[in-house]
């Protein structure tokens, strides 16, 4: 496992008022994680933290960057932004948007969900209606016979 660096260990403890958090390394980088669910990314020295269509518009007014990372063919952007500057050194200022970012990775999670396909569950109404089924009879036993 990597050795968290100053900067991953700094960030965590900013993060602290979040909730129990945790890193875990990653593609030259680190997750950061609450309740098993990833909300923010460390990497270049940066934090960046999830979004979604419902905070996404909050980070660019905020004058917030994407993470990018280079396709080979093209750059593509995820969903992590960095906070806002003034909320980048001080814990306080961060909480909100942290608290955004996990919102966002709860609300992924529940929409990956909701498009697993699930067992086929029983309605009430049919499993009322469902006729049990008869049980096979009882096989007998073969007996031995004692040679005399």
């Amino acid at each position: 496992m990597a050795r968290m660096d100053s900067f991953v260990e700094y960030t965590l403890e900013l993060l602290e008022k979040v909730g129990p958090i945790q890193a875990r390394s990653m593609f030259g980088g680190w997750g950061v994680y609450l309740g098993g669910r990833m909300f923010g990314l460390i990497g270049g020295g940066q934090l960046y933290l999830k979004v979604d269509d419902v905070t996404k518009p909050d980070f660019q007014a905020a004058g917030c960057r994407p993470f990018v990372y280079d396709g080979g063919e093209k750059s593509v952007e995820m969903g992590y932004w960095t906070p806002p500057a003034d909320a980048a050194d001080d814990a306080y200022a961060l909480l909100p948007w942290a608290r955004r970012a996990v919102d966002a990775a709860n609300r992924a999670a529940l929409k990956k969900a909701a498009k697993k396909p699930r067992a086929k569950a029983v309605s009430d109404k049919q499993a009322a209606t469902k006729k049990p089924r008869a049980k096979a009879p009882a096989r007998k036993r073969a007996t031995r016979v004692k040679p005399s």
